[in-house]
């Protein structure tokens, strides 16, 4: 990714964790508008984590984040979601008594009108017209990769610029992950949203990101363009 393109979300030094306990330690990254960004490594590396500090959900010990440039130590999830950004937690999480459609009204509250909200769940049906089918299923009884497009579509819903995604393939039969992942990329061209993704499925979210960071225990181990982490470089970042 250029240094010269615009920073979206900009990550600064972070340190962060549970408590007494670091497990982000110093950690710097980027993602530009429209970009899908990966990070990715080992159980327990602090991806997650980090993706939870990004969106305010833990406290930062040190670093800053930047929205759009402008700083602060101490993001707030409702001014996030205000400000356009969107986070869908790992495990398929969705109100499984609840319909589709309704799952969509909940995740929409933010919007501030009704027109909003319908114009949201009408772009989630476009991108995923699965769930249109379903919409008046309970979400409880969809298969697990349509509670994943819906676990999407929760997070899509209010039209953001961001997504952070936790493992969005957690869940999933081996052979749909590739579906998954084309349909993020597809979200991705139609929406304009740029994402930042954690998953565990590296040859898979390598295919559709443009811009990758490893981290191996709390720190990154590699950063830069996708195209460039082949197997072997892939072996010596992520081993």
């Amino acid at each position: 990714m250029p240094e010269t393109s615009p920073t979206l979300l900009g990550l600064e030094a972070i340190v962060a964790g549970y408590g007494k306990r670091q497990v982000v330690k110093n950690v710097s990254l980027r993602v530009a508008p429209g970009e899908i960004v990966a990070l990715i490594g080992h159980n327990g590396a602090g991806k997650s984590t980090l993706l939870k500090a990004a969106f305010g959900l833990i406290p930062i010990t040190s670093g800053r984040i930047t929205l759009d440039g402008e700083p602060t130590s101490s993001p707030r999830p409702e001014k996030l979601v205000l400000k356009g950004v969107s986070y869908v937690p790992q495990g398929n999480r969705v109100f499984t008594d609840l319909t589709v459609q309704e799952n969509l009204e909940v995740a929409g509250t933010s919007l501030r009108s009704k027109y909003a909200l319908n114009r949201g769940i009408e772009h989630v049906f476009m991108i995923f017209p699965a769930l249109k089918r379903h919409a008046n299923r309970r979400a409880g009884t969809l298969s697990s990769g349509e509670k994943q497009m819906l676990a999407l579509g929760n997070g899509l819903v209010t039209s953001p610029r961001l997504l952070l995604l936790d493992e969005p393939s957690l869940g999933i039969a081996p052979q749909l992950i590739s579906t998954v992942m084309a349909q993020m990329a597809t979200m991705c061209r139609e929406s304009g949203v740029a994402v930042l993704i954690v998953e565990q499925k590296v040859k898979e979210v390598i295919k559709v990101a443009q811009c990758v960071y490893v981290m191996r225990n709390g720190v990154l181990s590699f950063s830069g363009p996708a195209a460039e982490l082949d197997n072997s470089k892939l072996r010596d970042v992520y081993l």
